[in-house]
């Protein structure tokens, strides 16, 4: 991806890691950018997408596009999870093959691992044993692409290559506390309860799961990094290579938004997988390490969050 003017597709340019690559791009000095939002094109239709593709035929395609949500909306919504993100991935693969476009990136999400695999994460642990149930659909959806990718660059000589990230944060996040992910509901919990004047902030769990967490715009640079330095096949896990736990997590946000009341854990919430620590070796292998710090990316998160959402209180 040497050509600045070539013609490059975001699927989902509207979401958060969407918008990311975008602004990746184009602070790169990519001009040729195509864009559609869900109402010019829905991607669950096959005959649409494949019309569009071809008629675009872009250089690159940028997978971004996904139906996603937090533990909440991946257990109560799961047959919507698995068919809306099959038919989204299959489709734009496979008119992406037909119309001749050799280089996509896949994107995907660390839940296609196995529950309770070796830390960290490795890309050869896919497919080595049981997943998360609460958010199974959405992984085997995922896990689908992947091999989507693996089989049409070995059938057809395509140059597909898929990008697992770590829970990603940051400006475009979604703070509905009904289907977000535990990062940005933490955000609007602790402000309301800052705002409210509450002495306690009630958190879902037992505080003790260990998780890692990437800030967008590090996700949309190794995405385009992969992309400029002409990596072709494979799997490749994006993240920080360290992680904290839910407690950590939640004194790291009370502390950038201000809130000084106490933690209380409902241990009736479920804590989903104990540990999720990709493992970040091929990527550092290429020269590509993340940059943004958690307390420096949540800060940016809050800040996007108080713009767009809430009074500065």
């Amino acid at each position: 991806m040497k050509d600045k003017d070539a013609k490059i597709y975001v699927a989902g340019h509207r979401g958060m890691v969407g918008s990311a690559i975008v602004r990746r791009l184009q602070a790169g000095g990519y001009t040729n950018i195509a864009m559609k939002t869900h109402a010019e094109l829905d991607l669950v239709d096959p005959g649409a997408v494949s019309e569009f593709i071809k008629a675009e035929k872009p250089d690159y395609i940028f997978m971004a596009a996904a139906k996603v949500g937090g533990i909440h909306a991946n257990n109560v919504y799961r047959a919507e999870f698995l068919y809306q993100n099959l038919m989204i991935e299959t489709n734009v693969l496979h008119a992406a093959w037909e119309a001749g476009v050799q280089r996509m990136l896949f994107l995907g999400s660390s839940c296609i691992y196995p529950r309770d695999c070796p830390q960290p994460i490795r890309e050869e642990y896919l497919l080595t044993g049981p997943l998360e149930q609460t958010n199974e659909p959405y992984a085997i959806a995922k896990i689908a692409g992947v091999k989507l990718c693996e089989s049409y660059n070995r059938q057809y000589g395509t140059q597909y290559v898929s990008a697992m990230p770590t829970n990603l944060y940051g400006p475009n996040d979604n703070y509905d506390l009904n289907n977000s992910h535990v990062l940005p509901a933490l955000i609007r919990k602790t402000h309301e309860a800052k705002i409210r004047g509450d002495r306690e902030l009630v958190v879902w769990g037992s505080g003790r799961p260990m998780r890692e967490f990437l800030y967008i715009d590090d996700m949309a640079d190794a995405c385009v990094f992969l992309m400029e330095n002409d990596v072709t096949d494979g799997l490749f896990n994006i993240g920080k290579g360290k992680d904290v736990t839910i407690r950590e997590l939640a004194e790291t946000v009370m502390k950038v938004v201000g809130f000084e009341g106490e933690i209380v854990f409902d241990q009736t919430k479920p804590d989903g997988t104990p540990r999720k620590l990709m493992s970040v070796e091929r990527m550092s292998a290429l020269g590509w390490n993340a940059t943004t710090s958690l307390a420096d990316g949540i800060a940016r998160a809050y800040a996007d969050f108080k713009s767009r959402f809430a009074a500065e209180g």
